[in-house]
């Protein structure tokens, strides 16, 4: 356990000019006085690990200090491998990059572990498209990338409605969601965070200019957030259903999961028949029509009127069709 953490301590330092107590204490998850014994013990094995004091202070190593990845395990080495996503980097004009950094870290592996790269890609592989779309390229997806890397701003023209809008953004980060990608950038007027789709913009332009990081911005948790507020932002009207038990389980595979989850969570107890009357969050009757025809006779709606005489056409058409 400690001969993991001083490796880690290490590469942290080599990851960074410095850091203090305080923060190699919360990568670490340890107090800071197991910091500083760690950083003693490094010392003592011949690791170059000094302490600077003062407010501008912090832990150090001397002289471009670097350790070689020869102290992998096979599972972390071929894990390793599967952090890259192969349509992904080929889409951001970044393929090469990447397979010169796998030839790099192999190169540096131990002989027992280079076949890591082989074997992981022999038993896992990523498909980010969602099944029956065509995967497409966005045309400013390898200049957008540059300019997250760079951090550089854009300015970028995109279709909102039927008119074109052009905004200077300051370009934070990437997301690829279900085969479709996002940029998410703050504007660069207005300070505020937005999210875009690439395959909106019709130009863009990287600018010369860098801009200052927010070092509190974290991709991930902005995400979340943000795709957390859109699921429920589009739920604008409300369905009264009564489902049996397997609608009740079907349910979260129709709609939104989440959506549905809670619903059920506050409906009441079966009726005398088992059925459980629940009230849903949906887009609209129309789009609530297509989504609950999938649980067919496991789901009878209650209101709003009009969508149940839909439900109720649907049962006659199909009576219709395959007799009474």
């Amino acid at each position: 356990m400690r001969a993991a953490r001083l490796i880690k301590m290490v590469l942290l330092l080599q990851s960074r000019p410095a850091m203090t107590a305080a923060e190699l204490a919360r990568e670490l998850e340890v107090s800071e006085r197991t910091v500083t014994r760690d950083a003693q013990a490094l010392s003592e094995a011949g690791v170059p690990v000094y302490a600077d004091r003062g407010r501008a202070g912090g832990y150090r190593l001397i002289g471009g200090y670097r350790t070689r990845l020869t102290g992998l395990h096979r599972s972390e080495a071929e894990a390793l491998f599967l952090s890259g996503v192969p349509g992904a980097l080929r889409e951001m004009g970044l393929q090469d990059a990447a397979s010169a950094a796998r030839l790099k870290v192999s190169a540096a592996l131990l002989p027992s572990l280079r076949d890591a790269s082989r074997t992981a890609a022999q038993r896992f592989h990523l498909d980010a498209p969602s099944w029956f779309k065509e995967p497409g390229t966005p045309e400013p997806l390898p200049a957008v990338a540059d300019a997250v890397w760079d951090d550089r701003r854009i300015t970028a023209r995109y279709r909102r409605g039927d008119s074109e809008v052009e905004r200077e953004l300051e370009p934070y980060g990437l997301v690829l969601k279900a085969g479709v990608w996002y940029l998410c950038a703050r504007v660069a007027d207005r300070g505020s965070f937005r999210v875009y789709r690439i395959d909106r913009f019709t130009a863009v332009e990287v600018g010369e200019e860098r801009f200052s990081r927010d070092q509190g911005f974290e991709l991930p948790a902005f995400w979340e957030e943000r795709a957390e507020q859109f699921a429920r932002s589009i739920l604008r009207a409300e369905v009264v259903v009564r489902l049996s038990g397997e609608g009740v389980r079907r349910l979260p595979y129709a709609l939104d999961p989440r959506s549905a989850r809670d619903a059920l969570a506050a409906a009441g107890t079966p009726d005398d028949d088992g059925r459980v009357t629940v009230t849903l969050p949906v887009e609209s009757e129309e789009v609530a029509h297509t989504q609950l025809s999938a649980l067919g006779p496991e789901v009878e709606v209650l209101a709003p009127e009009g969508l149940r005489e839909r439900f109720a056409e649907d049962a006659r058409r199909l009576a219709d069709l395959y007799g009474t």
